[in-house]
């Protein structure tokens, strides 16, 4: 029993080194990985179990109970010989793995193989592998992370044995011989396919964690490609970006080239064969142009990717679409010396690299057009110029030619000075704090014409904050609305501040008057402006639109007024604003 014991271990070697082989094969790897098996799965597990059972018969060693002699396995028995075997391996994997149907199939496949071989044993032995299979799939079903259970599998694989030993007690004949074949390679036999069981699972266990943490390699190269990328492809696609984003590409992956074109011309090549395959020269492969005309990646060996140059050197390619609304923008292309180096895990993460690469374009896309309309927007705010402003100073003038045509001059003056501002605010994101008090300036010394001598205008200006950027017309509808609306019934001594002071890590601006002051409970300035019997207070609402645009809601307008106590308007802007973060 010991000698037999140790030949069965010794022969158990083969069978450990034929699972590792298995597990070699792609679609080993997916079937063991699959929760539910497809119709061509489930076939081509029942064969190979099948003939993996065959295998572990032949791997057994023969046995004749009289003489006690063991022997290699011949391709016929004679009647009074049994074989002592792993066969039980196979078929109980099958139903572990495959379930119902593939642990039947696997069964019949080894279990009539066995019979066919003949022996005192053969129909006994036969039908323990139809049933092993049945019982392993059964067990399954009803302990679905008994797969996940080198433990339980071992004593799976020991019972299944068990149970073979029993039907050989029960149906083979002579009884007598039956069962001094059973007491003497019951126990070497269910301790070894027992064994092989945990073994050949523990194989398959093992290269299962390495396929997961080969992906989760992966998962975390392409992560930190994509943090690297980001920056480059928010500008969209350039030959400055592409460069930039296959200099990173070519760094991380292993493929001998990294190139990116657009819908005509290569934008970017790196690596083997950019001495022909150059920036701005029109595609070499028409490969390329076949990725972009059917928008689904394509892999290629050297006959197949049809370079324009005879010598080049790229001996196989991915190349896979860059697309934008449905819509194909470019490629990304991966070379590589050979095809045998891009396996599938490579070309699944080189296809997630590109949907990847493209969601970015897309984001920089939706940026752009936000931004555009956000820039019309705010060009729209800011062309819009009060018409009762207007009116009313061309009545004054007209008023003032014969009265007084100097003053009448000074007021035209004024008034062109301010319309061209007005004109040109619409052009620009942002000027300085000294040319928005240019433009408050004459507006107001329109204003005070009108006034006579009822106006009164104080400046507290902070003289190194006037280089400070601020959206053009912010402060001018501030200072309209306190001459328009605060000092409307006021007929003397109107007084108007405006102060640019410090205010920690921003600039401070205060508009600050006199007049007739207001309920703030009345209306919801920061939504519609000041709404008054002549005006719907766009210009303020418009202010504040922009300001918080550019600036944030913490550069909102804040209201501080109450009725006949004046009103007074502060905003913060940041100190370290500059033209190019506003554009």
């Amino acid at each position: 029993m010991f000698e037999l014991l140790l030949l069965m271990l010794e022969r158990l070697g083969l069978i450990v080194m034929l699972a590792f082989i298995a597990t070699r094969f792609r679609f080993f790897r997916k079937m063991a990985s699959s929760r539910k098996l497809t119709t061509k799965q489930q076939t081509t597990a029942i064969l190979f179990f099948g003939l993996f059972g065959i295998i572990g018969t032949y791997s057994g060693v023969t046995f004749q109970p009289e003489t006690l002699t063991l022997q290699r396995i011949t391709f016929s028995i004679s009647d009074d010989e049994a074989i002592a075997n792993f066969r039980v391996i196979g078929v109980m994997l099958a139903g572990l793995f495959g379930g119902y149907k593939v642990g039947l199939g696997a069964g019949l496949i080894a279990g009539i193989h066995r019979m066919l071989l003949g022996g005192f044993t053969a129909y006994a032995c036969g039908i323990a592998s139809i049933l092993a299979g049945v019982f392993a799939a059964y067990y399954r079903k009803k302990n679905p992370r008994a797969i996940h259970q080198p433990v339980q599998i071992m004593i799976l694989g020991a019972l299944a044995e068990t149970m073979q030993m029993g039907l050989i007690a029960l149906l083979a004949t002579p009884t007598s011989q039956a069962l001094e074949l059973v007491q003497l390679i019951g126990f070497p036999m269910i301790i070894a396919n027992g064994i092989g069981c945990a073994l050949f699972f523990l194989i398959i266990q093992s290269v299962a964690k390495e396929e997961q943490k080969a992906g989760a390699l992966q998962a975390q190269k392409s992560l930190r490609i994509a943090e690297q990328t980001l920056v480059y492809l928010k500008h969209g696609l350039s030959n400055e970006s592409a460069y930039k984003v296959c200099k990173i590409l070519y760094k991380e992956l292993n493929a001998c080239a990294i190139a990116i074109t657009d819908k005509n011309l290569i934008l970017a090549h790196i690596g083997v064969g950019s001495d022909h395959h150059k920036a701005n020269s029109h595609i070499q492969t028409r490969l390329t142009s076949d990725v972009i005309q059917q928008k689904r990646m394509s892999i290629a060996g050297d006959d197949e990717i049809h370079c324009k140059e005879d010598n080049c050197p790229l001996g196989a390619a991915v190349i896979a679409p860059l697309i934008i609304r449905d819509e194909v923008v470019g490629t990304l292309k991966f070379y590589f010396h050979s095809k045998k180096e891009i396996t599938a895990l490579e070309t699944e993460m080189l296809s997630g690299l590109t949907n990847l690469l493209s969601s970015q374009l897309e984001l920089a896309e939706a940026d752009r057009a936000y931004q555009l309309a956000k820039d019309a927007e705010v060009n729209a705010l800011q062309a819009q110029i009060s018409p009762h402003f207007l009116f009313n100073t061309l009545n004054t003038v007209i008023s003032l030619i014969r009265l007084d045509p100097a003053k009448a001059r000074t007021m035209l003056h004024s008034l062109s000075q301010f319309l061209r501002q007005n004109v040109s605010a619409t052009t620009i994101k942002s000027h300085t704090l000294k040319e928005e008090l240019h433009h408050i300036q004459a507006y107001l010394s329109i204003e005070e014409v009108r006034f006579e001598d009822r106006l009164t205008v104080t400046y507290s200006i902070d003289q190194p904050f006037l280089s400070t950027e601020i959206p053009p017309l912010t402060l001018q509808p501030l200072v309209e609305n306190a001459v328009k609306h605060g000092f409307r019934h006021k007929g003397t001594n109107c007084q108007l501040s405006i102060e640019i002071f410090d205010h920690g890590r921003d600039v401070g601006l205060r508009v600050r008057d006199n007049g007739a002051g207001f309920q703030l409970d009345d209306v919801n300035i920061h939504e519609h402006g000041q709404q008054t019997e002549s005006s719907t207070g766009i210009g303020i609402y418009n202010s504040n639109k922009r300001l918080q645009m550019m600036f944030g809601e913490r550069s909102s307008l804040q209201f501080f007024t109450k009725p006949g106590s004046g009103t007074t308007v502060e905003f913060y802007i940041p100190k370290t604003t500059r033209k190019e973060n506003l554009s």
